[in-house]
């Protein structure tokens, strides 16, 4: 990640506990590219699964950019549960 600040706003669509937080997901700048952020929780022998989806991304690049930035989100997750 190059350091940059990125703020995009939305509204959650659905909240189940322990289980499903759905948003949009906007930014500011280009109100024409909501997309959909969908994460899940499940339970496993050794923790929790988590799984990201990110639907309704306008084109390929932004496709791209949007999988760097979870990626990289993941893994400093990762790293805060690994210290703790």
């Amino acid at each position: 990640m190059d350091g940059s600040e990125h703020n995009p706003t939305g509204d959650y669509w659905e909240v189940v506990p322990n289980e499903k937080l759905a948003f949009t997901w906007e930014w500011p700048n280009r109100p024409d590219w909501e997309s959909l952020v969908t994460i899940r929780l499940r339970p496993i022998d050794i923790g929790t699964e988590l799984t990201l989806t990110h639907e309704k991304l306008p084109k390929e690049d932004a496709i791209e950019k949007h999988r760097a930035g979870w990626t990289g989100w993941m893994g400093e997750l990762k790293t805060y549960l690994e210290e703790e």
